[in-house]
C-alpha cells in the first residue's frame, strides 16, 4: 500500500510541478543552465561574470576579503571597477519579460549598484549610482519583507536595461561622473 501511495504522490507532484514549470522560451537556449541553479548560485554567476568580463576589457578590480584574505560574499559591496565599488543583483528574465533585482539595500555602503539581467538568448545590464537609487531614479523599490525598510526589490522590463555591448562605455562613463 505504501509504494502504491508514494506512486501517486510523485504523479501528484510531477502535475503539480508542470503547471509552475519555466517558460518554454528557456528550453534549449544559451543560458538554460541559469534556470537549473539555486538563486545563490545566480548570483555567484553574475559576480563572477562581472569580474570575467572586466578582466577582458581591461578595467581594474578589487573585491572585499575576509579576514583569511579570501573573497568575502557577504560584504557591504561586491566588486570594485576601477575606484567605484559596486554592488552586483543578477537576475534572470521571468515569464512576463522581468528582471527582479532582490535585495537591493539602502543601508550597505556601496557607490552604485550594477544589475545583470541573463535572458535566455540575451544578456542586459545596467548601473546607477547609490544616489539615483535612494531618489529613485534607477526605479521603483519595493520592499521585499512586509512592515521592513531594509531590503527592496527592483523589477525591470528587458527594453529598461542596456544591451551588454554597452557595458564598457556605460562604466566609462560611469565611473568618470562619480568620480568627479
Amino acid at each position: 500500500m505504501l509504494g502504491l501511495w508514494m506512486a501517486d504522490a510523485r504523479r501528484i507532484l510531477r502535475g503539480v510541478l508542470a503547471e509552475y514549470a519555466d517558460a518554454d522560451k528557456w528550453v534549449d537556449s544559451p543560458f538554460e543552465r541559469i534556470k537549473r541553479i539555486s538563486n545563490t548560485k545566480v548570483g555567484d554567476t553574475g559576480h563572477d561574470f562581472v569580474e570575467k568580463l572586466c578582466g577582458e576589457l581591461g578595467f581594474e578590480c578589487a573585491f572585499p576579503l575576509d579576514k583569511k584574505g579570501k573573497r568575502a560574499r557577504t560584504k557591504a559591496w561586491d566588486i570594485r571597477i576601477e575606484d567605484i565599488t559596486f554592488e552586483v543583483k543578477t537576475a534572470t528574465e521571468d515569464v512576463h519579460d522581468n528582471f527582479q533585482f532582490n535585495h537591493v539595500r539602502y543601508h550597505r555602503d556601496y557607490d552604485a549598484l550594477l544589475c545583470i539581467g541573463i535572458a535566455p538568448d540575451d544578456i542586459l545590464f545596467d548601473a546607477w549610482s547609490k544616489a539615483e537609487v535612494t531618489t529613485g531614479k534607477a526605479g521603483h523599490l519595493v520592499t521585499m519583507d512586509k512592515g521592513s525598510s531594509a531590503t527592496y526589490k527592483l523589477t525591470k522590463r528587458g527594453g529598461q536595461l542596456r544591451p551588454i555591448a554597452d557595458f564598457e562605455e556605460h562604466v566609462i562613463n560611469l565611473v568618470a561622473e562619480m568620480e568627479r
